[in-house]
């Protein structure tokens, strides 16, 4: 089998992180989301890997991901020219795929588990295509599966003002070359975009067999600062403790903790997990670091408080107060004015947003 990675989309909702660089390369424990994807799909033993780019600094997926050797995966690197749905990215990917089953899978979406059982259960059935689908609160915001009175599958609805179910599409999808014929007969939605969900009804509808199964863990579409951070929490739930750097103090560590190598915790600081330190961070006395928070590499966290928030790359934080619920862009500087009146100093870029 082989897989296809989409990459692309604007991550209007996570501008100004995305004005940067493309939202899959946004970290959660400090891995870029879509790593997590491109990992899952080689412990499925798939390792030909097509990567659909966007028209949001591409180049900076291939410099992070090169031919992906060091991931132990072999990766094409396709060009989406901008972003006209699901569909049409995938059937770029025709010459790459030729003859082959396939999974696509949305580099933005994180699954507890993995697919490596259900790559097997694809394999092993005579499916034409198969989709993974996820129960969730809110199946208007998401493609909708419909079933009929005998548990089949008879329809998929694109974010339905009515759902028929609370079965989400989770983003991922097992299929054949046969979906290419269905793709080339789609015509534009009313979103501008050629709908994955229209190829799937044209298989249903022409007699093809398209099977289903339902993830058990859960399932994170990472599209908003709320979505990364609980995705964030998701993962370090299952953090496994781990001091590879300095901690000064006895006490300075509770809890479930990673400390990654040459990081330094100075005596007073305190670090309550489950909690991520990256490489080369230094966590200044007096510091707090509180739950569900990874600290990324070369930080500087000379004074403070901070919980539940993301914190990137070579950014440095000193201030009187506490941040929480956060996400902190890579070679951000976030300090408490010390001189002069008090009050906050913002300089902000476009479509950011700010809670005092």
């Amino acid at each position: 089998m082989k897989g296809i990675i989409l990459h692309g989309g604007h991550g209007t909702r996570l501008r100004p992180l995305t004005h940067t660089g493309p939202k899959q390369l946004i970290p959660v424990a400090n891995k870029p989301i879509s790593q997590y994807v491109l990992e899952d799909l080689r412990n499925s033993g798939i390792r030909d890997i097509a990567i659909i780019l966007g028209d949001v600094l591409p180049e900076k997926v291939k410099q992070f991901y090169g031919k992906g050797q060091e991931l132990g995966v072999d990766i094409t690197y396709i060009q989406q020219d901008r972003p006209a749905g699901i569909a049409q990215a995938v059937g770029l990917a025709e010459n790459f795929i030729k003859d082959s089953p396939f999974v696509v899978y949305l580099g933005d979406n994180l699954l507890k588990g993995g697919i490596s059982k259900f790559v097997k259960e694809f394999q092993q059935q005579n499916y034409d295509a198969m989709i993974l689908l996820c129960q969730v609160e809110n199946p208007q915001q998401f493609g909708v599966a419909k079933f009929n009175e005998n548990d089949k599958l008879v329809k998929l609805m694109e974010k339905p003002k009515e759902p028929p179910s609370n079965y989400a599409l989770t983003g991922i999808y097992f299929l054949t070359p046969k979906i290419f014929t269905m793709v080339r007969r789609l015509k534009p939605s009313w979103r501008g975009e050629l709908e994955i969900t229209e190829a799937l009804q044209l298989l249903i509808d022409n007699g093809y067999n398209v099977g289903y199964k339902f993830v058990e863990g859960w399932w994170k579409d990472t599209g908003t600062v709320e979505d990364i951070i609980e995705a964030n929490r998701l993962i370090l739930d299952d953090l496994n403790p781990k001091i590879e750097g300095t901690v000064e103090g006895k006490n300075c560590v509770q809890g479930r903790v990673v400390i990654g190598d040459g990081s330094v915790v100075n005596r007073g600081a305190l670090i309550r997990g489950p909690a991520l330190i990256g490489k080369n961070t230094m966590i200044g006395g007096g510091v707090y670091v509180g739950p569900y928070t990874s600290i990324g590499n070369n930080v500087k966290l000379k004074k403070g408080e901070i919980e539940n928030s993301i914190v990137m790359d070579d950014c440095l934080i000193e201030i009187n107060g506490k941040l929480i619920d956060s996400l902190i862009g890579p070679s951000t500087e976030i300090t408490t004015n010390m001189k002069g009146p008090k009050g906050h100093k913002l300089i902000v870029g476009e479509s950011s947003r700010i809670v005092l």
